[in-house]
């Protein structure tokens, strides 16, 4: 059976059954669309996708699509993978200004790398599908830093994780993803206020966390924040530092280069000063392409060229949104801009999709469409990089998302 969607019109499939929970993992097929695959394929005109039991069994041109099996004409629509975002809060704060809804971070001195947000996690945030009516799926969620107590001394903030934007009671996709720290300008100012003070303290921490146990540490240091460093010295997990200046960036490389660690760049505004060096040292950074001004003085190159340079560099990159929570989904914009400075448009797309699946360790799942990928589809209705572009059909693990939110159903509510 074939149902019929008019061009840029409502291709959202009606879910009747999503006020009563969470859909089931479908068989469907994807027709007629111009699908942007995220992979080596490239795009494909008139593209048929074949998802089963919430994986995607077959995708290209020409390709038949079963007998019985629901079928979506996606004729005038742009199909892509679901969207991964990076730097985000999803699931950890609701309202940054009430601090009962903030699990991002904690004020404890005897936990610093130790902290873990997968125990924070909330499946029922309203931010969450605020976040996926922008084509958001995925979502790595970060913690942060409370520097309420000026006397933590704690370099770290602790365990990321990877969640799924998909309804339901399980949202954690991947815990212990990486392990977050902040150096430059902020991170400084926890170590006494000197960036060198803040990078013989790091070396200091990993050298302890390489030793037998003892029965006390400098810097507040506990067992399990010794304990939770070992998979980062060991390359099990990576180590994710937001820096932005051009010389902070150089002492994390050198610092990577002598531990063997496994790093990932955040932030990095002044990454395209750098970008020959981290390219050589095959270093990924997550950046927001709208970070162009020089807000303080880590970031006085901040530029808008930034993500071009870097990947004409030979940089993996994977591009952010606005904030941690309500302004996750404005990425894709994020994109398009630095598309309209020099970026490549499919290395728009792949900085929103492939990149940081494979930046995160899960592109063997995540991030294109491709046969054997878990079926995270977003259906839309123009350009997925366009201010105005709308999804109309989301699919998570095949599984399809009800185009509402909070804000929409107040929208209905007061618009009566």
């Amino acid at each position: 059976m074939t149902r019929q969607f008019p061009a840029f019109a409502a291709l959202s499939l009606i879910l009747a059954a999503a006020a009563a929970g969470p859909a089931a993992a479908q068989s469907f097929a994807i027709t007629n669309a111009h699908v942007v695959t995220s992979g080596p394929v490239g795009e494909v005109e008139n593209g048929t996708i074949v998802v089963r039991d919430g994986r995607i069994v077959a995708a290209g041109s020409g390709v038949a699509v079963p007998a019985g099996v629901r079928t979506i004409d996606a004729r005038g629509a742009t199909v892509t993978p679901g969207l991964i975002a990076v730097n985000t809060a999803l699931g950890l704060v609701e309202v940054n200004s009430v601090d009962g809804s903030v699990d991002s971070k904690t004020t404890n001195s005897g936990i610093s790398a130790s902290f873990d947000v997968q125990y924070g996690l909330n499946p029922a945030s309203t931010l969450i599908p605020i976040a996926r009516l922008g084509g958001v799926t995925r979502a790595v969620v970060m913690p942060d830093y409370d520097d309420s107590d000026v006397a933590r001394e704690l370099p770290f903030a602790g365990k990321a994780a990877m969640i799924s934007l998909g309804e339901g009671a399980n949202i954690l996709h991947r815990p212990g993803i990486g392990m977050m720290l902040e150096l430059g300008e902020d991170g400084a100012a926890r170590v006494g206020g000197s960036r060198a003070a803040e990078f013989v303290q790091l070396r200091q921490i990993f050298d302890l966390a390489r030793q037998p146990p003892r029965e006390e540490y400098p810097f507040e240091l506990s067992q399990a924040d010794l304990a939770a460093r070992r998979p980062v010295l060991s390359g099990a997990m990576p180590l994710i530092v937001v820096v932005h200046r051009a010389a902070d960036i150089r002492q994390v490389l050198k610092l990577a280069s002598d531990y063997k660690l496994k790093i990932i760049l955040s932030g990095a505004e002044e990454a395209w000063r750098v970008a020959g060096e981290i390219a050589a040292a095959r270093v990924p950074v997550l950046i927001n392409p709208t970070s162009n001004i020089p807000s303080s003085f880590d970031m006085l190159g901040a530029s808008l060229q930034n993500a071009s340079i870097l990947k004409a560099a030979g940089v993996e990159i994977a591009i952010g949104g606005n904030d941690a929570g309500h302004r996750v989904r404005e990425m894709r914009y994020n994109a398009g801009l630095a598309v309209s400075r020099g970026l490549p448009y499919a290395a728009g797309i792949e900085a929103l999709t492939l990149a940081p699946a494979r930046i995160f360790g899960v592109s063997d799942l995540l991030g294109s469409i491709a046969p054997g990928k878990a079926a995270d589809i977003v259906i839309w209705d123009g350009d997925p990089l366009e201010p105005l572009t709308q999804p109309t059909a989301i699919f998570i693990a095949g599984k399809e998302q009800p185009l509402t939110s909070r804000a929409t159903e107040l929208g209905k509510r007061y618009a009566r």
